[in-house]
């Protein structure tokens, strides 16, 4: 019989999802990763589709290069000063499936009455990309009353110093 967890008992301290919100959690830094996902990648571009004031931008953009979540490449139009564009780093890329949950939720409950404005599709097949919850041994999780939380290798009792 499985050993019952308490969460309670355990710490939150420590906790990654606390972490990854603290990084991407405000509405602005989704919204500048969603673009740079659909291939936006300069300043100016992400300003004009994104309509995020200049400084919040600036400062979102900064956040994710000093998080390695983007790098900057700099680059050259003819008679211009060097600038740089974002493109994501391979810890940025890991973010595709969470923006995908995301776009999947919005669809389900936020989208307009005409649809969803996006839809994102497999190159290969041209079938529409959405997220699976699936354990390692590869069975689909349907329900969150399918898994069951434990305390993991770095879980620390409430009681127990850090």
């Amino acid at each position: 019989m499985p050993v019952m967890y308490n969460a309670l008992d355990w710490s939150a301290d420590n906790c990654p999802v606390g972490r990854t919100m603290e990084i991407i959690g405000e509405r602005w830094t989704v919204v500048v990763l969603r673009e740079v996902f659909n291939g936006i990648r300069r300043f100016d571009d992400l300003r004009v589709r994104t309509a995020v004031p200049r400084q919040v931008l600036s400062n979102r953009l900064a956040l994710l290069v000093d998080h390695g979540i983007l790098r900057r490449t700099p680059y050259r139009e003819p008679g211009a000063r060097q600038r740089f564009e974002y493109r994501l780093t391979k810890k940025g890329l890991d973010l595709y499936p969470v923006l995908i949950a995301i776009r999947d939720w919005g669809d389900k409950y936020l989208a307009d009455d005409a649809g969803v404005p996006l839809e994102v599709t497999h190159r290969d097949c041209g079938a529409l990309v959405h997220t699976e919850v699936r354990c390692a041994a590869g069975h689909h999780v349907v329900s969150p009353r399918d898994a069951v939380p434990r305390p993991g290798p770095g879980a620390r009792r409430r009681d127990q110093p850090a």
